[in-house]
């Protein structure tokens, strides 16, 4: 027995045309669909039936049931579109606030440990695919969408297209990195799993990208076989590449562009995670007095 297609409303349908007339990241629509049917399900009728104070109501219930300040937000800005946007009823939100997200350190390897984690990778996939990630400071959603003809080995750059922002830029690309992708491009050549103009990483079909899931997977997979104890991610590796950077008295404005910040201030949080540095200052107590 076939099971009959999901009809959607005329509502959502209307909201997701909104969110393609602005081009808004696929990620970006799913988060915002899904802050609008957390808030119907809450208020148990259509969502354009809300009042300011339903909404009002709504934020204190997130807050009771322990929603994180990260949450939180994602699901206003969601609401904020779908009020302000779909339905042309901006004051609507205007009870609703957003919160202050602490910030927090970054969790950051040493470079024994960046070395451990990317050989307790499962397969050379996964090692050479942790290598960029490391050694570009890429993340993620950027290292699957890679494809053989990003890697510019004249000019020792990567293309990265539609990075984060739907921007392209080039990130660095070192003899090393170089080096480890010409082995994994030749042993995936050699058993067929890399076409001409290919994902540099392909999944299980050669046709389609590995997926961040994927590689996000294989990412805590190496972490608990190196026997590493902390919260290892593939953001992680990132954090490592910038911190280690600036240990290496690297200019924080080059360090800045590498990463892609818009904002100095984004950068800026890795000197308070770079021990390197710290070590090298000499506390007041250590300085003897001259005679």
């Amino acid at each position: 027995m076939s099971s009959q297609p999901k009809t959607v409303s005329p509502l959502r349908q209307r909201m997701i045309e909104d969110m393609r007339m602005r081009k808004l990241a696929p990620q970006t629509q799913a988060a915002y669909i899904r802050a609008v049917r957390k808030f119907a399900r809450y208020l148990n009728r259509a969502p354009d039936t809300a009042t300011a104070e339903d909404l009002r109501n709504f934020q204190l219930h997130l807050v009771d049931d322990g929603a994180s300040p990260i949450t939180l937000n994602a699901t206003i800005t969601g609401l904020k579109f779908f009020f302000g946007v779909t339905l042309d009823r901006g004051a609507m939100m205007a009870k609703m606030q957003h919160v202050f997200v602490p910030r927090t350190l970054p969790v950051v390897l040493s470079r024994d440990e960046v070395k451990r984690l990317i050989a307790a990778a499962g397969n050379l996939k996964y090692q050479t695919a942790l290598s960029v990630a490391y050694g570009a400071g890429l993340r993620a959603s950027e290292v699957v969408a890679l494809r053989i003809t990003d890697v510019d080995s004249q000019r020792m750059v990567l293309r990265v297209q539609k990075g984060k922002g739907s921007k392209d830029c080039y990130a660095m690309l070192s003899p090393v990195m170089l080096e480890r992708l010409r082995t994994w491009y030749r042993v995936a050549r050699g058993q067929g799993k890399m076409p001409d103009g290919g994902w540099l990483f392909p999944g299980q079909n050669p046709i389609d990208p590995m997926s961040t899931r994927q590689l996000n997977r294989a990412v805590h997979a190496a972490a608990r076989e190196a026997g590493l104890d902390k919260r290892v991610s593939m953001h992680t590796l990132r954090h490592s590449f910038a911190t280690h950077l600036l240990e290496q008295k690297e200019d924080i404005r080059v360090i800045q562009v590498l990463l892609g910040h818009k904002k100095l201030d984004t950068t800026a949080l890795h000197t308070q995670v770079a021990t390197e540095t710290l070590r090298q200052v000499i506390s007041p107590l250590e300085v003897r007095r001259s005679s």
